[in-house]
C-alpha cells in the first residue's frame, strides 16, 4: 500500500485524529508527508454535501476511546465510528489498543480496510499490573489492608504465612510481548513458569511449551494462571468450570487478557468453593462490571478497571507506532501490527 496518485488525485490524502492527536503529533505528521499534500480532520469535521468523508487514514488515540466498556460506547468513539463508516476511500485505522474484538473492526476489514493495532507499546506495564496483582494476592495483600482497615495488627503467622512463590508452578496462557514479559518476571523471582502458545513449539521464555490442545496436560501442575492471551476461537470460554477443576485447589487466576477467556460464573462459584484461592481481574465479562456483581465484594478478589496498560507514556508510544506506520503506509511498505 502507498500514496500512489489515486483517481481522486486532486484530493489530499485526509487523516482522521482527534484534536489532542494532531496537537501532540501534528510537526511529526507534516515532516513526513512533506512531499505530499495532506490534511487533518478531527470529530468535529463537517461530512461532504452527500455525507461522506473523504478519510484515508483513521487514528484512534486512546482520548477518542475515553471511557467507553463493551457497551456503552463514549460519544467520542461513536463520531469516531460514525466517520470512518461514512469514508469509503478509508484505507488504514490504526488502532491505540492491542486487542482488536471489537466488532467494528471485523466490520471495517470486510470492507477492505487495513487495521493495524498497538501491540507492544503497552506490554511493560501490563505485564508489571499482572505481577503486581499476583504478589499482592501470593503475600496476601487483601487481608493485610483489611487488618489496616480495622486498626488490627495480625501478623501472617503459621497458617496464614504465605506460600513462597519460588515453590509453586506459574502458566502463562499466550506469549505474545505481554505473555514473554510475565514470564521473564515470574522467572527472575525464581518460579517455574510453564506457557501456551498456538504451537507447542519450545520457547526459551518459559521452561515448557503447551498449545491450547494440549493444556489440559498443565493445568493440574498450574497453581497460578496468568492470562493474557487475544479473544480468539481457541480463547473463547477457555478456562471454565472443567478446566478450573483441574487445577490444584487453592490455585489462583490473573486476567489481564479479556473477560470473556474465563467463564465468569464458573469463577465465581470456584472462588466461593475454596477450588480457587484468589483472583485479579483488570478485564470482566461486562465492563463496566455491573454494580450487583459479588465479584466486587469477594475478599479474595481484586478488581481493577481495564487499566493496565494506561501509563503517562502510554500516548506517545502509541503515537510511535501510528507514525511509523503512516511512513511505511507513505512508502508501500508492509505494515507494522497488521491484523491477520
Amino acid at each position: 500500500m502507498n500514496l500512489a496518485p489515486s483517481p481522486m488525485a486532486d484530493r489530499p490524502l485526509t487523516i482522521l485524529v482527534s484534536q489532542q492527536a494532531a496537537d501532540t503529533f501534528g510537526e511529526q505528521i507534516a515532516d513526513l508527508l512533506a512531499a505530499r499534500p495532506y490534511r487533518l480532520i478531527t470529530l468535529e469535521q463537517q461530512p461532504n454535501p452527500d455525507g461522506s468523508y473523504d478519510t484515508d487514514i483513521a487514528f484512534l488515540s486512546r482520548d477518542v476511546t475515553g471511557r467507553s466498556g463493551k457497551t456503552q460506547l463514549a460519544p467520542t468513539l461513536l463520531r469516531f465510528y460514525e466517520i470512518i463508516r461514512a469514508s469509503p476511500h478509508l484505507a488504514l485505522i490504526q488502532m491505540s489498543a492491542s486487542g482488536a474484538d471489537r466488532p467494528i473492526y471485523a466490520e471495517m476489514r470486510a470492507r477492505g480496510v487495513q487495521v493495524c493495532t498497538s501491540t507492544g507499546a503497552n506490554s511493560g506495564p501490563v505485564a508489571q499490573m499482572a505481577f503486581t496483582g499476583m504478589l499482592m494476592l501470593a503475600r496476601r495483600m487483601p487481608e493485610l489492608l483489611e487488618s489496616q482497615r480495622r486498626h488490627a495488627w495480625e501478623p501472617l503467622l503459621g497458617a496464614r504465612a504465605p506460600v513462597d512463590l519460588k515453590d509453586q508452578t506459574a502458566l502463562v496462557v499466550g506469549l505474545g510481548a505481554i505473555g514473554r514479559e510475565i514470564a521473564r518476571l515470574l522467572r527472575a523471582i525464581g518460579m517455574p513458569v510453564l506457557g501456551v502458545r498456538r504451537g507447542n513449539a519450545p520457547d526459551c521464555v518459559v521452561d515448557e511449551t503447551y498449545s491450547f490442545d494440549t493444556i489440559d496436560t498443565a493445568l493440574p501442575r498450574a497453581h497460578w494462571v496468568l492470562l493474557a492471551c487475544p479473544l480468539t476461537s481457541l480463547s473463547r470460554g477457555l478456562l471454565d468450570a472443567r478446566r478450573i477443576a483441574m487445577l490444584p485447589h487453592g490455585a489462583r487466576v490473573i486476567n489481564i487478557a479479556r473477560g470473556e477467556v474465563l467463564v465468569e460464573q464458573d469463577l465465581i462459584a470456584a472462588l466461593r468453593s475454596g477450588q480457587l484461592g484468589g483472583a485479579y481481574l483488570d478485564v470482566l465479562q461486562s465492563e463496566p462490571l455491573p454494580t450487583e456483581s459479588p465479584l466486587w465484594d469477594m475478599p479474595n478478589v481484586l478488581i481493577t478497571p481495564h487499566t493496565a496498560g494506561h501509563t503517562a507514556g502510554m500516548y506517545a508510544a502509541v503515537g510511535e507506532i501510528f507514525l511509523d506506520n503512516l511512513r511505511r503506509f507513505r512508502d508501500g511498505d508492509a505494515l507494522r501490527n497488521p491484523l491477520d
